[in-house]
């Protein structure tokens, strides 16, 4: 099942040059484990509520290599350069199958309000 980290970014005043070496070099840290960009900061419509910053979408092919991405030496080792500049949180997913379809959540959600 495909996985998904994201990041929301919040408060980052400007360029400052520990993030541009991070984004130099955050790619190196994704490639061992398959992830790849999907949403890099770019710009939003905004259609209910408010967001307040950007937003990050990364692709991995299931939450195992999320994970390993994430605690991996090479990206723990460049994340300060990031987290030291900008406000953030980050969290991984986990995405949904081909065949899924929210009729059978509802469903669900329905059995575990009548149980």
């Amino acid at each position: 099942m495909t996985a998904y980290a994201i990041a929301h970014l919040r408060n980052h005043p400007g360029p400052h040059p520990d993030v541009i070496a991070y984004l130099e070099r955050i790619q190196d840290t994704l490639e061992p484990f398959s992830g790849r960009f999907r949403v890099h900061g770019g710009p939003m419509e905004m259609r209910e509520g408010e967001w307040p910053g950007s937003v990050v979408v990364t692709e991995f092919p299931a939450m195992e290599q999320a994970r390993a991405w994430y605690d991996s030496e090479a990206y723990q080792e460049i994340l300060p350069l990031r987290t030291d500049h900008i406000d953030s949180t980050a969290f991984l997913v986990e995405g949904v199958g081909p065949d899924y379809h929210p009729r059978r959540k509802a469903e669900a959600m329905r059995r575990a309000a009548d149980a």
